[in-house]
C-alpha cells in the first residue's frame, strides 16, 4: 500500500501520500502510469495518474504528497472492464498496479490481438487492440507535422497486411484485405513496394494510370467543374447543361428504360459542348404563317429548319442572321449570347492536359471509355485489376481544383458499390465478406470545416461514408496535421483515435474535446510526446494508453532538405549544365 484516498469523484480521485512511501516508489509514480484503488473487499478501480503534488504544512514534518488520478476502469477476479460506475470512499487503500493487474489489462483478453507498439510507461508490456473493431469502425490519426504520422499509418497498415521487416509473411496464401489510400504527397508507394520475390501485389494509381472518365460524375461534380456559381445566369447554365447531358445520355444508352442526370453511363462532353455553342448562337425564324423554329445556313448558304435540337450535338452550325424585314424576320433564341464565357470554360476544361484523366482517359488500344466499361475503371479502385490488398491513389499530381472531385469521385463510387454489394448479399442471407477501408491522408485539404464550395463534392461523399459506410462494410482512417480545420462530421463518426504530438492549442483543445472524459488526464501529453508515440484511445483499446510505435519497413518516403545545410554548400547549377536543367522542369510541367 503507497496510500489512501482522500477525495473521491466521478472524474478525480485524490490520492494521500506520505513522505517515505512517495520516495519508495518514486519510479512508479509519474504521469501516465497506473494506480489500483480499493473498492470493498473484492473489486479494484484502476486509475491513471493525471497531477502529483507536495503539500508543505507547518508542524516541521515532511511533506505529505498528493496524486489526482482519473479512473479509467474496475478489475476484479473475473478480468477488467473498461469504465466504472463504482467509487473508492475516503481512507480506501491504494497501491500500484501490479504485473497480474497489468496482465488481466493487457494479456488475458483474447479479443486483443492486433500489435500497437509497448507502453511508454511500461516497456515491457505489448498493447494489442481489438483489431476488429479497430478497422470495422472509423479511425482518426492526428499529429503536428514531424510527429510521425505516415509512419503510424504505414505501420498500422504493414501489420493488417501481413508486411513485417520488408517481408510478406502472407506470400504463400492472399487475404483478403482491401484498403484505398488518397496519397496527397506521394510517400506510400516505398512502403508497400516490395522485392518481387514477396509476391505482394501493390496497385499504384498516379495521374498517368488513373482513368476517371468525366461522365462518372453526378450532378454536383459536374456543375463543380464546369459552372460558376457566382455568375449571374448560371441557372441558365445548369438548365441546359443538365439538359444536354440527360439527351446525350439516352443517346448513347438508349436501351436504358430511365436515364437521369446522376445515371453512371456516358455521354460525349464534346457533344454536349456543341449543344451549348449552338444554343448560344440560335437564330428563331417569325416570318408570319410559318412555324417558328431555328433556321441555320448549310454549305450552299440555303437556309435549312431545325426541327429537333438533338442534331445540334452533330457540329456548331451557322445560323441565319436576325432581320426585322417581314419575309425573313427572325431573332434571337431565348439564350443567345448567354454563354459565351461558360463556352470557354468548358472549352478550357476539356482540352486542359492537365485534366486528361478525367476528360480523355483512354484505354490501352486506345479507343474511350463507355458504359461498358464500367466494371474496367471500378476494378482499379478496388484492387481487382491485379490482385492488390493496398490500393494507392497517388493525388500528388492531381491539379488542386479538380483534387476535391477527383476524391468525391473515387469515394462515391467505392461507397456506391460496397452498397450495392451488401444488398445482394443481404438477399442471400449473408454479410458482406469484402470489407473496404479509406485511408484519407491530409484530409483538411479536401474535407474541411469551413463551407467553401469548392470542397462541396468530396465533403458530402466522404461525410456520407462517414455517417453510412460501416453498415455496408466500408470504413475510413482520416489523418490530419489540422484536426480542428477537419469537417465536424468526420470525426464525430470517429470510434478510435491515434493522436501523436500536437503543438497547435486549437487542435489540442479540440481532440481533448473529442475524447472521452476518463483520458483528459492522459491527453495533456500531447504536446510533449516524442516522434513516434502515441496516445490511442477507443473501442477497440482496452484502456487508453501512451505507446511507442515500432518504425515501418520499409519506411514512406517522407525526405525533408537541411536548408541552412544545403545553403551552405557550393552552388548548383541548374540553368544549362547542371543533372537536372529549368528546361527538364519546364518540359514535365507542360505535360
Amino acid at each position: 500500500m503507497i496510500g489512501h484516498v482522500l477525495e473521491s469523484s466521478a472524474l478525480t480521485i485524490t490520492v494521500r501520500m506520505e513522505f517515505e512511501q512517495f520516495e519508495k516508489n518514486k519510479d512508479n509514480l509519474r504521469i501516465g502510469k497506473y494506480l489500483q484503488i480499493s473498492v470493498g473487499n473484492h473489486d479494484s478501480i484502476i486509475a491513471t495518474i493525471k497531477e502529483i503534488k507536495a503539500v508543505v504544512d507547518n508542524t516541521g514534518e515532511k511533506d505529505k504528497y498528493l496524486v489526482v488520478a482519473e479512473p479509467i476502469g474496475t478489475v476484479d477476479d473475473e478480468g477488467f472492464y473498461p469504465g466504472s460506475t463504482l467509487l473508492p470512499s475516503p481512507t480506501e487503500p491504494v497501491n500500484i498496479a501490479e504485473q497480474d493487474v497489468l496482465n488481466k489489462i493487457f494479456y488475458d483478453d483474447k479479443r486483443y490481438t492486433f500489435p500497437m507498439g509497448k507502453l511508454v510507461q511500461n516497456k515491457e508490456v505489448d498493447l494489442k487492440i481489438n483489431g476488429n473493431i479497430f478497422f470495422g469502425k472509423h479511425i482518426g490519426i492526428v499529429g503536428s507535422t514531424g510527429s510521425g504520422k505516415s509512419c503510424t499509418v504505414a505501420k498500422i497498415l504493414q501489420e493488417a497486411v501481413g508486411i513485417s521487416k520488408g517481408e510478406n509473411i502472407y506470400a504463400s496464401e492472399q487475404k483478403n484485405a482491401h484498403i484505398i489510400i488518397f496519397d496527397i504527397h506521394s510517400e506510400y508507394k516505398a512502403a508497400f513496394n516490395l522485392e518481387d520475390n514477396q509476391k505482394f501485389s501493390l496497385n499504384y494509381l498516379d495521374v498517368e494510370k488513373l482513368k476517371l472518365p468525366y461522365w462518372l460524375m453526378n450532378s454536383e461534380e459536374l456543375e463543380s467543374i464546369f459552372i460558376e456559381s457566382n455568375e449571374a445566369n448560371s441557372h441558365n447554365q445548369i438548365s441546359q447543361f443538365r439538359r444536354a447531358v440527360i439527351l446525350n445520355k439516352e443517346k448513347y444508352n438508349p436501351t436504358l428504360t430511365r436515364v437521369t442526370y446522376d445515371t453512371p453511363v456516358y455521354f460525349s462532353i464534346e457533344e454536349v459542348y456543341n449543344y451549348i455553342s449552338n444554343m448560344n448562337d440560335e437564330v428563331i425564324s417569325k416570318v408570319a404563317d410559318q412555324e417558328q423554329l431555328p433556321k441555320i445556313l448549310d454549305e450552299n448558304k440555303h437556309q435549312v429548319e431545325i426541327h429537333d435540337r438533338i442534331q445540334y450535338f452533330e457540329k456548331k452550325y451557322k445560323f441565319i442572321p436576325t432581320s426585322t424585314a417581314a419575309a425573313s424576320k427572325a431573332s434571337n433564341g431565348p439564350f443567345n449570347g448567354e454563354f459565351n464565357r461558360f463556352l470557354s470554360r468548358l472549352e478550357n476544361k476539356i482540352n486542359d492536359r492537365r485534366l486528361g484523366f478525367l476528360m480523355k482517359p483512354q484505354k490501352e488500344d486506345g479507343t474511350k471509355y463507355t458504359s461498358n466499361d464500367f466494371d474496367e475503371i471500378l476494378k482499379q479502385f478496388l484492387g481487382y485489376l491485379n490482385k492488390a490488398n493496398i490500393s494507392i491513389i497517388d493525388l500528388s499530381g492531381v491539379p488542386f481544383e479538380v483534387l476535391s472531385i477527383t476524391v468525391s469521385l473515387i469515394s462515391r463510387i467505392i461507397f456506391d458499390f460496397c452498397f450495392h454489394f451488401s444488398k445482394l448479399k443481404h438477399e442471400k442471407n449473408e454479410v458482406n465478406d469484402v470489407p473496404f477501408m479509406i485511408v484519407c491522408e491530409e484530409a483538411h485539404n479536401y474535407v474541411p470545416k469551413n463551407g467553401n464550395v469548392g470542397y462541396a463534392s468530396s465533403k458530402k461523399s466522404i461525410e456520407r461514408i462517414a455517417k453510412e459506410g460501416r453498415k455496408y462494410g466500408i470504413s475510413l482512417m482520416v489523418v490530419s496535421q489540422r484536426p480542428s480545420e477537419v469537417s465536424d462530421t468526420i470525426f464525430a463518426q470517429c470510434n478510435n483515435f491515434i493522436a501523436l504530438r500536437l503543438t497547435n492549442t486549437a487542435d489540442q483543445l479540440y481532440i481533448k474535446n473529442l475524447l472521452p472524459n476518463n483520458t483528459n488526464a492522459i491527453a495533456d501529453v500531447l504536446p510533449t510526446l516524442q516522434p513516434g508515440q502515441c496516445l490511442i484511445v477507443g473501442d477497440a483499446s482496452p484502456i487508453p494508453a501512451i505507446v511507442q510505435l515500432d518504425k515501418p519497413n520499409p519506411e514512406p518516403q517522407s525526405k525533408n532538405v537541411n536548408v541552412y545545410d544545403t545553403w551552405c554548400e557550393k552552388w548548383k547549377a541548374i540553368d544549362e549544365d547542371g543533372t537536372i536543367t529549368i528546361k527538364n522542369v519546364l518540359e514535365r510541367w507542360r505535360r
